[in-house]
């Protein structure tokens, strides 16, 4: 039986969760479901799965407090297409939040049913949240977060960002769910047969938006430290300051010749498939999505063994490639790996598989 679906974001740009949202959408559709996206921002630089209903509810405020009220004046916002898109549509069998700020918007909205919400957790929190306060800033934050998510249903996309909500913030979720991301796997290995202004080039790869968790820093100073010749792409986006700061780290170490900045490219599994290596340096990964996609794309991977997904994703002769969360340690596996690149293997399609995830998404909708 098609069910009604609603998933709710802080909007679409060049980011994993939102790709997440987008693949999980569209197997959705593909089987037969209804399912409808509200972006809570006019950005989308992914495209649209056919047959999603989606729609843009953009806060036009431009009073000068908007910033003291944003939260409840975009909750009753949201609340009233919500309370609309039923009235002409039947009532959502699902709702699922994504991304912390959209949380805390959909928290508000008086009209939604807890029982069929689900907040969906794509990070660890106390690295994204806590790690730069202390004092009352950094009591503040656990006190609000903890008002968010308690005794509410919450997803986590591995078993690390929920056991993270729970003792950092002392968080007890009324239910809760481990649903791994999504892949489609003919999907990714099509676009990645797609040309590649890199191929035939040895070079190794970063595939991350420019935010301090990625630790590009840390990436930049291992990839001096490695001694490998060949180039480092990095391929995603940041806020203008932060991608500055990267390029005059380049500079400062003397490596900004061998550096190439890609920018946001809306299909990077082509530079993937091609590159030698790619790496993830972050302090944490909620999932690490692209780790999953290199090794659909039969591209060895080293990463920091940082909290969230990577350990459990690169396990077997894979774990060869988990570096310490320090520039050392991780380039000497890039070097390791670079040098004795391991037998690659595709990861278990029944762990991954959009089929297998869709259909967990759907069992929570029996136990409402």
């Amino acid at each position: 039986m098609s069910k009604r679906i609603l998933m709710i974001i802080d909007g679409l740009p060049g980011g994993g969760a939102e790709k997440v949202v987008l693949t999980l959408a569209k197997g959705l559709i593909e089987r037969g479901h209804r399912v409808s996206l509200f972006s809570l921002r006019a950005v989308c630089e992914y495209p649209l799965p056919a047959g999603l209903d989606y729609h843009v509810i953009q806060d036009k405020c431009k009073k000068p407090w908007r910033k003291l009220t944003e939260l409840h004046r975009r909750a009753v916002q949201l609340d009233k297409h919500i309370t609309l898109a039923e009235q002409s549509g039947g009532p959502y069998d699902l709702i699922v939040s994504h991304l912390h700020k959209t949380d805390r918007i959909v928290r508000r909205c008086p009209h939604l049913n807890p029982e069929r919400t689900w907040y969906c957790l794509h990070g660890v929190f106390s690295a994204s949240y806590l790690a730069r306060r202390t004092g009352f800033s950094l009591w503040l934050k656990k006190v609000k977060t903890r008002n968010i998510y308690q005794q509410r249903n919450i997803i986590g996309v591995s078993h690390y960002v929920i056991k993270d909500l729970k003792q950092a913030f002392n968080v007890k979720p009324k239910r809760e769910k481990v649903i791994y991301n999504p892949f489609d796997f003919a999907a990714i290995e099509s676009l990645s047969l797609e040309p590649c202004s890199l191929e035939g080039q040895e070079y190794v790869i970063h595939v991350g938006r420019f935010h301090p968790t990625k630790r590009h820093d840390r990436l930049l100073r291992a990839y001096a430290k490695s001694g490998l010749e060949v180039p480092l792409v990095l391929i995603g986006q940041g806020r203008p300051e932060v991608t500055t700061a990267i390029k005059r780290l380049a500079t400062e170490l003397n490596i900004s010749d061998k550096v190439i900045f890609k920018g946001f490219v809306d299909n990077p599994y082509p530079y993937i498939r091609h590159a030698k290596l790619l790496v993830v340096s972050s302090d944490s990964e909620g999932f690490g999505n692209v780790l999953v996609e290199a090794l659909i794309c039969h591209t060895p991977v080293v990463s920091t063994r940082c909290p969230g997904g990577p350990v459990t994703i690169l396990t077997g002769e894979l774990s060869r490639g988990l570096a310490e969360l320090n520039e050392d340690s991780l380039a000497a596996a890039m070097k390791e790996v670079y040098l004795h690149p391991p037998e690659m293997c595709t990861p278990d399609v029944n762990a991954y598989s959009i089929e297998a995830i869709c259909k967990q998404y759907l069992d929570l909708i029996k136990v409402n």
